[in-house]
C-alpha cells in the first residue's frame, strides 16, 4: 500500500478568494517540508488553490520533486467576493451537519469526500510515500467517508484541521489524524 501524508495547507491570510500564506504559515511550511523530506516522500500532489500550492512549493524545494496539481484536492467550499461571510459560514455549518447539503458555492461533504477518495485510488500506484497538500474541510470529508463521524473528534468536525497538520494514511487505512508533532 502507498503511504499518503495529507498535509493541511499552512496558515493563510484572512481574506476573500484565494489567499496566500502568512509569515507564520511560511515558517510552518518550511518545518513541514523538512519533516516530509526526512520520511522520504517520492511525489507531491497539491490542490490548485494558492494556499495549498504555496505550501507545496516549500515541500518541492526541500525534496527536489515537482508538484502535480489535482483539482479533486480542492476545498469543499471557498469564500468568494459575492457571498457575505455570514452566508458562507452558515453554508459551511450546514455541510458539516448534513453531508448531502449542497452549498451555494462548492460541494456537499459527501461529494468532496468521494472526489478525494477517487484521487487516492488513482494515486495508489505511485511509489510512495506521497505528500498531498490539501485543505481541512475536504480532509475531514475524506475521513468521514473512510471512518465515519463517530471516530472523529468533535473539534475536527467543527473547528477543522490545524494549519500544517499531517494526516497519515496507509492506502485508505487511517494511521494518524491531524498530527502537528513535526512543528514542535
Amino acid at each position: 500500500m502507498t503511504i499518503f501524508y495529507l498535509v493541511q495547507h499552512a496558515e493563510k491570510e484572512r481574506q476573500l478568494g484565494d489567499p496566500g500564506l502568512t509569515v507564520l504559515g511560511r515558517q510552518h511550511a518550511v518545518r513541514t517540508a523538512k519533516w516530509l523530506q526526512r520520511v522520504g516522500i517520492r511525489a507531491v500532489f497539491s490542490s490548485p488553490l494558492r494556499r495549498a500550492r504555496e505550501t507545496a512549493q516549500f515541500i518541492t524545494v526541500a525534496s527536489g520533486l515537482q508538484v502535480q496539481e489535482d483539482a479533486r484536492l480542492q476545498e469543499r467550499m471557498n469564500w468568494a467576493d459575492d457571498q457575505p461571510i455570514e452566508e458562507f459560514l452558515a453554508d459551511w455549518a450546514a455541510t458539516v451537519e448534513d453531508r448531502d447539503f449542497v452549498p451555494r458555492s462548492g460541494d456537499s461533504s459527501r461529494h468532496a469526500g468521494a472526489r478525494f477518495l477517487s484521487c487516492l485510488t488513482d494515486l495508489a500506484a505511485e511509489r510512495g510515500p506521497v505528500a498531498i497538500v490539501t485543505h481541512g474541510g475536504v480532509t475531514v470529508d475524506l475521513l468521514r467517508t473512510l471512518v465515519g463521524d463517530e471516530v472523529l473528534p468533535d473539534s475536527l468536525l467543527h473547528d477543522g484541521v490545524p494549519s500544517c497538520a499531517i494526516t497519515t494514511l496507509d492506502g485508505t487505512a487511517v494511521v494518524d489524524i491531524a498530527s502537528q508533532a513535526h512543528l514542535q
